[in-house]
């Protein structure tokens, strides 16, 4: 019988792990180790890892930030602004062997339970590489703002989304 996979807290010493499964992933918008670093250092409530039999197949990065404003790619913030007003998912990713699990659901789920926790109204994220119509399952709406656009593309390139999820209670 096969161990159940759970998410949990990310730890420092579960940051090696975060880039290769990026990489599996998201390919060309994998980031540096030390921006996985500095979110969890920044904000580590919105951490987790998902454990299976001992080994990391997936995490998520999660932190408040301002409605509009996707963080651009490979970045450091230096700091979780004070008037924020937007929870951001900044990146999950599972490996292959993790997905049609339910574990992606069940991350997401996390997220959305302690963005409600925390008093946000709602979650943003960057979709990529065609995950958009998973995130509309997850209630998730593509914003088509034209400067949100403009800055995407700046940033990521063709085919991503600004995607917001308005949390009901």
């Amino acid at each position: 019988m096969t161990q159940a996979a759970i998410w949990r807290s990310m730890a420092e010493a579960d940051l090696p792990a975060v880039p290769p499964i990026s990489d599996v992933v998201h390919g060309k918008y994998t980031e540096r180790l030390e921006v996985f670093a500095e979110r969890l250092a920044l904000y580590p409530q919105g951490c987790f890892v998902l454990e299976q039999a001992g080994e990391i197949i997936g995490y998520c990065i999660t932190h408040p930030w301002h409605k509009y404003q996707p963080v651009d790619l490979d970045i450091l913030l230096g700091a979780i602004p004070a008037d924020t007003g937007t929870y951001f998912l900044h990146d999950i990713a599972l490996l292959p062997a993790a997905r049609g699990s339910g574990a992606g659901a069940a991350g997401v789920n996390l997220v959305l339970a302690h963005a409600r926790d925390a008093g946000f109204a709602e979650v943003a994220l960057v979709a990529v590489n065609g995950a958009d119509s998973f995130w509309e399952t997850r209630g998730f709406v593509k914003d088509e703002d034209p400067t949100i656009v403009r800055k995407l593309l700046d940033s990521y390139g063709e085919g991503v989304f600004y995607m917001v999820n308005p949390l009901e209670d």
